[in-house]
């Protein structure tokens, strides 16, 4: 049985209203809460580290697996190590997430290291959802790491999203792309108070026709701070693009250095980033009809970051 807290945490950051059907491994305050494996899908716990393996069988399709995190104690640190080992021509949806609820003057955190293989073949979407609430001065930090190591003709579809409520994260990718692999990744980052976020995104691009497209939409409010850096590595006939747009407001501060390396002669990069406050003329129209400032202010910042 799960008490109210679980059930918004799971709700709003994997969108399960109940026990999800398929394969699904729930972690709850550092232990397993409840888990299901099938045919094609197995997951088992790691014997050295805290962590598990999701195996996916070659030509699954259809199939979905569900690795929420769920953490409702102040003063804990929760690290774990998740291996997934994607088949051959398979067409899967894997659906992660954290949420933290500190109610405490004790610190929580979340550290998850997930490494992605994904075979020949294999079309993959990834979506990562992390959220923190409590009223207390216990802050809700998240470190997301994620490896992704692509073999040709695969697809990885990566979405990412910091709903509000996390006081600090780091997350880091990084990904190496064999010939004819395509890497979608969107990152949505809200930050508010005296919240930090960083973002380090650093892509290889080893074969020919391996494409990637990164793009990071953020809202910054109040004096919170964040920093994307991202790092394209061209050394194929290949293409890469990086798009950083970001939101300001208040007194907050956003960072953006988007980098690229052509290291053939072939290799096609393209980095963009623009920063800026809300534009006064979308504030007007929206206004005219009926909204306040404040309101008029969250649709655009909603509608952005939809």
């Amino acid at each position: 049985m799960m008490d109210a807290i679980t059930k918004t945490l799971l709700e709003q950051t994997a969108g399960l209203h109940e026990i999800p059907q398929g394969a699904y491994n729930i972690r709850q305050d550092g232990k397993l809460l409840s888990r299901n494996c099938n045919e094609q899908i197995q997951i088992v716990s790691k014997q050295d580290k805290d962590g598990i393996d999701i195996i996916i069988s070659p030509n699954t399709h259809n199939q979905s697996v569900h690795i929420p995190v769920i953490i409702t104690q102040g003063g804990l640190n929760d690290l774990v190590y998740n291996d997934f080992y994607i088949g051959e021509n398979c067409d899967v949806l894997i659906v992660a997430g954290c949420g933290i609820h500190n109610d405490t003057n004790q610190n929580s955190r979340h550290d998850g290291i997930h490494t992605f293989h994904i075979g020949k073949n294999a079309k993959v979407k990834y979506v990562e959802k992390h959220l923190g609430i409590g009223q207390n001065t216990g802050e809700k930090n998240l470190n997301p790491t994620t490896r992704i190591e692509m073999e040709t003709n695969s697809c990885f579809t990566m979405e990412t999203v910091q709903l509000g409520g996390v006081n600090y994260a780091d997350r880091k990718t990084t990904a190496s792309l064999q010939a004819n692999a395509t890497l979608v990744i969107n990152e949505k980052i809200l930050t508010t108070n005296q919240q930090k976020a960083t973002t380090d995104f650093t892509v290889e691009l080893l074969g020919d026709n391996a494409k990637v497209e990164v793009t990071s939409r953020s809202v910054a409010k109040d004096n919170s701070y964040q920093a994307f850096n991202s790092n394209i590595i061209g050394k194929a006939q290949c293409f890469g693009h990086v798009e950083c747009d970001g939101i300001l407001a208040d007194h907050a501060v956003i960072n953006s250095t988007p980098q690229i390396s052509a290291q053939n002669v072939n290799a096609t990069l393209v980095h963009e980033a623009a920063i800026g406050k809300i534009s006064a003329d979308q504030l007007i129209k929206l206004m005219t009809l009926g909204l306040t400032q404040a309101e008029a202010e969250q649709q655009i910042i909603n509608g952005f970051l939809s």
